[in-house]
Order: structure tokens, then C-alpha cells, then sequence
């Protein structure tokens, strides 16, 4: 499991006034795609190359409209092969969550055009407490938290940390999940509703799977907040299929491999950069 080093405790005075804006997710996707953008979300593992904030530069250069970046975690439930095999890489070379939050604190210290947010494990944050962990990734400027292993029925203490905080509360919805419950789990919701788009776990796939466009317009019927499928999104052309029905994509398992197999900065700027075209062209 990653390290837990005690993190500082608030300052004086600090709360929630000085955390991240609240909404900044939610209305930064909400504008792009008003404009009739299709969203682009790339993930990228932090810590699994030593040069990992160059890679989530990378993917903003090439037109990502916010980026997704994954705490190493030792048990990542959600994950395939090649984003277990980054979380074990990044562990080893000592990855932590304090590492993190600083990584993307000095990224938008330093100006970043998109919106940055995490993939978490619910133990990390609830190791750190709260109302302390929210806050700190506020504090960095991090917009947001996907969350995979926390039910809707016993998110409600974090749900209210995060909401004070201004960090989003994104939820996943599975092709499973029934329409009661699909409901309940985007009125919980706030930044996006990330659509899983197939059963199991990430990994690149030749074909896309039927479910994806499914659960994305179920979502489109029961939600206002943008609509963003993920899992199995591997080519520019699946990305666009998906988006006949959703409002964009989250492309992971492609990125990570190719940062694994020793892919420059600019070569992830290409590879993600050809999604971006081809959503534009639509």
C-alpha cells in the first residue's frame, strides 16, 4: 500500500474560503462542451516515470480538456494489466499522495490551460481524514476526485467534505446499473458522470463494446452534467463512435502503456493529439 506520511494540518484559519473555486471541473467541461466540443480527458498514472508531470503537460498540449491523473494505489480493483503494472512501478519508486498533490500543485503553480483531477482509492483519503484531504487537494489547485471503490451509500461523509472544499465528486456508473440507481448516482454527482463503458477492467481493446454508447445515452437521458465514458476507449475512431451519444472520453490504458514502453513527451502529445483531431472532425 502507498505510504501514508502525516501530512501538515491546516493553517490557522484556512477552510474551505480558501480552497479551490467550487465547480471549476464542472464548469470548465460545461463551457467546452457548449461550444459543441467533444470532451478529451487522457490518464496518466503519476509517479510511474520520474517525468510523469511532463506527460500530464503533454496531454494538455495536445488539447485534453481536463486530465485524469491516478494515485498509485497497491489494490487497484478497478484497473487492467497495464495501469496495475504503473501503480506497482510508481510504489516502487516511492510514490506517495503528499508526492502527488505537490507534483500538481506546482503544475498549475505554473499555469495549466485545463482542469486537473484525480483517480483515488478511498483508503488513501480516508488515512489522510476528510475534511483534511479534501482541503489539501484544494489547496493544490486539484478540481476533482473519481473515487471507484466508494459506494454511493456510504459516500455521504465525503460527499459534504468535498463539496465545502470545491472538489468534484465524480461518479461511475456501470452498464449494470439499474435505472433507480443511475439516477441517484448523478444527482450525488458534480464535475462529470464517468461512464464505464464495458464490464471488467481498463485495458485497450480492438473493439468497442456495445455497452459503451448504452450507458452513455441512459446518462444522457437522466443527467445535465457532461458525459464522459471511459474503459476500453483505445482508437481515435472508437472515441468518435462513443460520442455520437456522449459528451467525451477518457483515454488511459493506451497513454500509460506507451509512457511505459519509453514514449517521449511528444510522442504522447501525438498520439493523443489524433484523438483530438478526430473528435473535432467529428
Amino acid at each position: 500500500m502507498m505510504s501514508q506520511e502525516k501530512v501538515p494540518a491546516a493553517p490557522a484559519g484556512s477552510g474551505s474560503e480558501q480552497a479551490q473555486a467550487p465547480g471549476k471541473l464542472e464548469a470548465t467541461l460545461i463551457e467546452q462542451r457548449a461550444t459543441g466540443r467533444k470532451l478529451l480527458v487522457p490518464y496518466v498514472t503519476a509517479g510511474m516515470v520520474p517525468d510523469w508531470p511532463e506527460m500530464v503537460s503533454a496531454a494538455l498540449d495536445a488539447g485534453a480538456d481536463a486530465v485524469e491523473v491516478g494515485v498509485p494505489f497497491s489494490d487497484p480493483m478497478m484497473d487492467g494489466p497495464a495501469i496495475q503494472e504503473a501503480s506497482r512501478r510508481a510504489l516502487v519508486l516511492g510514490t506517495s499522495i503528499q508526492g502527488v498533490v505537490a507534483a500538481i500543485a506546482h503544475l498549475n503553480a505554473i499555469g495549466t490551460p485545463a482542469p486537473l483531477f484525480i483517480m483515488s482509492y478511498y483508503n488513501i483519503l480516508f488515512r489522510l481524514g476528510l475534511k483534511r484531504a479534501a482541503l489539501t487537494l484544494a489547496r493544490a489547485g486539484i478540481t476533482g476526485a473519481v473515487l471507484p471503490d466508494l459506494p454511493l451509500h456510504e459516500a455521504t461523509a465525503w460527499i459534504s467534505e468535498a463539496a465545502e472544499a470545491g472538489i468534484a465528486n465524480v461518479m461511475l456508473v456501470a452498464p449494470t446499473t439499474p435505472d433507480d440507481r443511475l439516477r441517484s448516482i448523478c444527482n450525488a454527482a458534480s464535475g462529470f458522470v464517468y461512464g464505464v463503458g464495458r464490464m471488467g477492467v481498463t485495458g485497450e481493446q480492438t473493439d468497442l463494446a456495445r455497452t459503451s454508447r448504452q450507458v452513455a445515452a441512459r446518462l444522457k437521458a437522466a443527467t445535465s452534467l457532461p458525459v464522459i465514458v471511459g474503459v476500453g476507449i483505445s482508437t481515435p475512431e472508437q472515441a468518435v463512435e462513443v460520442c455520437q451519444d456522449a459528451d467525451g472520453v477518457i483515454v488511459g490504458s493506451g497513454v500509460v502503456r506507451r509512457i511505459m514502453e519509453g514514449s517521449s513527451p511528444g510522442e504522447i502529445t501525438r498520439f493523443l493529439g489524433s484523438f483530438r483531431r478526430a473528435l473535432d472532425a467529428g
